[in-house]
């Protein structure tokens, strides 16, 4: 197979970007638990978060629920075992003996987006913490009102240093690194924030999860969320890619519809000669619902709910065209971003953990989305929500999974303690690469290919 899209490739019928999806496709599809890299976590609990650095894609991030962090070298292993499995051990651990470690259990550990330089703890001891890799010592710390169940910072930013926060206190707050001080806090949620993504798109935008059930956006330049996901509010299956997205502008202050999906419903009725007063009349509406409902929304609007229970995990595709949300009511749900609407992908079934957030992952396509289900990690089909496979090692109720882009590799963390990884069995790109070599191939040609 890999051999006729490799002639296919030849010939031209296959262009560089299709050819390089499909074996990004091919490989995230053949992921199995690596017989040749190990993991030897220093933890002595649960292990709460994943995260590889996004910069070099080289050295993983562990939080754990005894309050250790530590950083590894996937890249490089520290020992070889019988000379075939590669054993890595932690680089850097800071735990409850050091002079400044977290008392109780890590929520979420995250890289600074910028170098791996810094990272950031959240903890239950109700602090957030800034780590200076080199010298493993806390650079900043903020108290928070309650136990901190996420922690979150935008890898798109380029204007600010803002690490998201939330909760049990029923604020999102925001901590600032070059200041060392909470800029903001955004209210409206009647309950404890477990879950925030910032949008893969605009460093402004901020998705939130709460213990009420709802999912909202923020723009932190902005007073008040402007828009609350309800999940009676539905559409079909995938965005038709002959719609274009609405501007940042439009998506940021449109409440209703967006103006792709307005244009379209015109030209459905027909109704050509009156477009333009409707459209007066729409923006007259809109407008004097935005000045008698800032900073917030309706009471009916207000209250929508996009899970039957607390909102444990987000996380945004790659595109930030597609939002995935999973709830303590068992549910996945796939939410187009531009129109706020559920898309109704029917997932399959599955059992969830209700009592702690869960950190979900998505390959870059996206086609998979691996969701942590009790003591298994499942991978659904993201269009048609089918079970692709499912992934069983750990013993114990898996809490975490990382998708790495670069080496496409899953990684998974759980309560028995253990980090385990899952490689494809396909050969790597620069594998590929050879063979297209081999094949008469040249890697000039990508350039001068393109869909």
């Amino acid at each position: 197979m890999w051999l006729e899209e490799v002639r296919g490739r030849e010939r031209g019928e296959l262009r560089a970007r299709r050819f390089e999806a499909a074996a990004r496709a091919r490989r995230a599809a053949s992921l199995a638990l690596s017989n040749r890299k190990e993991f030897a976590t220093p933890h002595h609990g649960a292990v709460n978060s994943l995260q590889v650095d996004l910069t070099e894609g080289r050295y993983l991030l562990s939080g754990a629920s005894d309050g250790s962090a530590a950083v590894f070298d996937v890249w490089n292993a520290t020992e070889y075992e019988t000379g075939f499995i590669a054993k890595h051990r932690h680089i850097l651990l800071v735990d409850k003996q050091h002079q400044n470690g977290h008392k109780f259990a890590i929520s979420a550990a995250v890289w600074y987006p910028v170098d791996t330089g810094l990272f950031v703890t959240a903890s239950f001891d109700q602090y957030v913490k800034v780590w200076d890799t080199n010298s493993t010592q806390v650079v900043m710390d903020f108290k928070m009102p309650g136990k901190v169940f996420t922690a979150a910072m935008s890898p798109v930013a380029t204007t600010h240093m803002l690490i998201a926060t939330g909760s049990a206190d029923v604020q999102v707050r925001l901590c600032d690194i070059a200041s060392g001080a909470f800029t903001h806090t955004l209210s409206g949620h009647r309950d404890g924030i477990m879950s925030l993504e910032w949008s893969a798109s605009s460093e402004w935008v901020l998705t939130s999860g709460g213990c009420d059930g709802a999912i909202r956006f923020w723009d932190i330049r902005r007073a008040g969320c402007f828009r609350v996901l309800d999940q009676s509010q539905s559409q079909l299956g995938r965005r038709s890619p002959l719609l274009k997205s609405t501007t940042e502008n439009d998506h940021i202050d449109s409440v209703g519809p967006s103006t792709s999906t307005r244009s379209l419903a015109q030209k459905r009725t027909g109704n050509s000669k009156n477009s333009s007063t409707m459209r007066r009349g729409q923006n007259l509406i809109h407008g004097h619902m935005q000045q008698r409902l800032h900073p917030g929304l309706s009471s009916s609007q207000n209250r929508a709910t996009s899970h039957y229970g607390a909102v444990t995990g987000l996380r945004t595709t790659k595109d930030g065209m597609y939002l995935l949300s999973s709830g303590s009511d068992s549910r996945l749900r796939l939410w187009d971003i531009d129109s706020g609407c559920n898309t109704l992908v029917n997932f399959e079934a599955m059992r969830l953990q209700t009592g702690k957030p869960l950190q979900l992952a998505v390959t870059e396509d996206p086609s998979l989305v691996f969701v942590p289900c009790m003591a298994s990690i499942k991978a659904y089909n993201l269009w048609s929500g089918t079970t692709f496979r499912t992934f069983r090692g750990h013993y114990e109720l898996v809490n975490c999974c990382y998708y790495s882009e670069q080496d496409q590799e899953l990684y998974t963390g759980s309560n028995d303690r253990q980090i385990l990884v899952w490689s494809p069995s396909t050969p790597a790109l620069t594998e590929m690469e050879d063979d297209e070599k081999r094949h008469g191939l040249s890697a000039a040609d990508e350039d001068n290919w393109s869909d």
